[in-house]
């Protein structure tokens, strides 16, 4: 059942790098999650280590994941990424169910989120542009149980990157602002 030693799991929670991952790997180690979200798998190197983290404490073939990329057709902006093939091949070996989406991944979201079902923890990566996200909370609470945490990824100066949770009550709001406006 354990997909890492205990000396991984110390390595992945307090030294890995980037840095601002370890909030991710802290939190799947924290809550048990089983099911993954993440907006933007980039070159899917973290979707791995989520991955295998959520292993730590369920069957491999328990764990679900489930990305959203542009994949193929990522832009300079989007960063850098893999193709469709090579992500569901990485992915697929850790033992766990994944379920690639490929295309612009708000707009995926918008289109499978009664199909996704609930998530345990979603991460929103920090290429995604910030006035399409504010559209994409209005579908984000379908996907949440009372224990779901969501983390957003914001850039910082000099390539560095921020993890932060978005509480459930902030949630709520981004998700009633979207439909007043509506």
């Amino acid at each position: 059942m354990a997909a890492l030693g205990t000396l991984q799991v110390l390595y992945y929670c307090h030294l890995a790098s980037p840095s601002s991952d370890r909030v991710l790997y802290r939190a799947i180690r924290r809550s048990q999650a089983r099911k993954i979200l993440e907006l933007g798998v980039g070159t899917g190197r973290r979707a791995v280590r989520l991955i295998r983290m959520a292993q730590c404490h369920h069957a491999a073939e328990q764990v679900r994941y489930v990305g959203l990329d542009p994949f193929e057709a990522r832009t300079a902006h989007d960063g850098p990424g893999t193709t469709l093939k090579l992500a569901y091949r990485t992915l697929r070996a850790t033992g766990a169910s994944v379920r690639l989406l490929p295309g612009e991944p708000l707009a995926a979201l918008a289109q499978a989120a009664n199909s996704i079902g609930e998530v345990d923890l979603a991460v929103f990566s920090s290429p995604l542009d910030p006035t399409r996200l504010a559209e994409t909370w209005f579908y984000v609470p379908r996907l949440l149980h009372p224990q779901s945490e969501v983390y957003v990824e914001t850039p910082l100066p000099g390539e560095r990157r921020q993890v932060r949770r978005v509480e459930p009550a902030e949630i709520a709001a981004l998700a009633a602002t979207r439909r007043r406006a509506a």
